[in-house]
């Protein structure tokens, strides 16, 4: 946080330098845009080959084909949760939420895309419909669906309040990635990474740019659909913050499942093909 009482004066055009205007970092006008009209048209006809329930305070991995649906949905009570992806044939390929809020801002919607990290840089998946749309930003500067925020964790949990809590989400997406590949806790957790918060509604105070939760506006039979643009294994967390209106990870908080399904079309969207890989030739500059 800056200091309440700086060490140093300010400068006599602090005002002028303050003053400068802001330039977008990564304007967007050349980014390919998801044809939506297509992928809302491939849903008729779809439909249910999975059903992944996830319980309070754990983690569930699931698969979804390229060319899929999957949707994530409230059932029960308000709940959040922390999602992780990966390329099904390749963990070194996942989910980079610090990319993605470059791209498309601090929180996702509709026709928002989920990028993957460096070198591939490609889309993951892009969200088709979001029935949280409606809550926009807040007069606190709070909306849902967040790429800001990371994930609960022991380790901070510790730092903090001491203890041994093993039902935040990066534990508990630890132990489903585990389960799921069969790889020991100690190879699963480097691959546990920076999350969406599905359904979080979070921001940034204007005094002191701390990040904050409140209570989530979301109800049961909300939910977020994405469209798979590669073969993908998705890890969800039901955060133990339940709808994080009081605590961050918390036995005491209510908690409630969070539901995954998977949905094959009848037909792959009009003009749809899976992205290759970045087209950037790695060489950095060697001579």
């Amino acid at each position: 946080m800056k200091p309440d009482h700086p060490q140093h004066l300010a400068p006599t055009d602090a005002d002028a330098r303050r003053a400068a205007s802001p330039v977008i970092c990564y304007p967007v006008e050349t980014l390919p845009r998801p044809d939506l009209a297509a992928l809302r048209e491939a849903r008729a006809g779809w439909r249910l080959t999975d059903t992944v329930l996830v319980p309070p305070r754990e983690a569930r991995c699931f698969d979804v084909p390229a060319g899929h649906f999957f949707r994530i949905t409230s059932v029960e009570g308000p709940q959040v949760g922390d999602l992780n992806l990966w390329n099904a044939a390749n963990l070194g390929e996942r989910f980079y939420s610090g990319k993605t809020r470059a791209l498309h801002g601090t929180h996702l919607s509709t026709g928002d895309r989920l990028w993957s990290g460096f070198p591939h840089l490609r889309p993951m998946a892009t969200i088709t419909e979001d029935t949280l749309d409606w809550y926009g930003f807040d007069a606190d500067g709070g909306s849902v669906h967040d790429v800001i925020g990371t994930r609960c964790d022991p380790y901070t949990h510790h730092l903090l309040s001491g203890g041994q809590y093993h039902h935040c989400c990066h534990s508990n997406l630890t132990r489903a990635l585990s389960t799921q590949t069969g790889l020991p806790f100690a190879e699963a957790e480097p691959h546990i990474h920076d999350v969406l918060n599905v359904f979080m509604c979070t921001g940034f105070t204007r005094d002191t740019g701390q990040y904050f939760m409140k209570a989530s506006p979301v109800r049961p039979g909300d939910h977020l659909e994405f469209f798979a643009e590669i073969d993908l294994l998705g890890g969800l967390s039901a955060c133990p913050g339940g709808d994080c209106s009081a605590e961050h990870s918390s036995d005491a908080a209510a908690c409630f499942p969070l539901q995954v399904e998977i949905y094959a079309p009848a037909a792959p969207p009009i003009g749809w093909v899976p992205p290759a890989g970045n087209g950037y030739d790695r060489s950095h500059g060697a001579a």
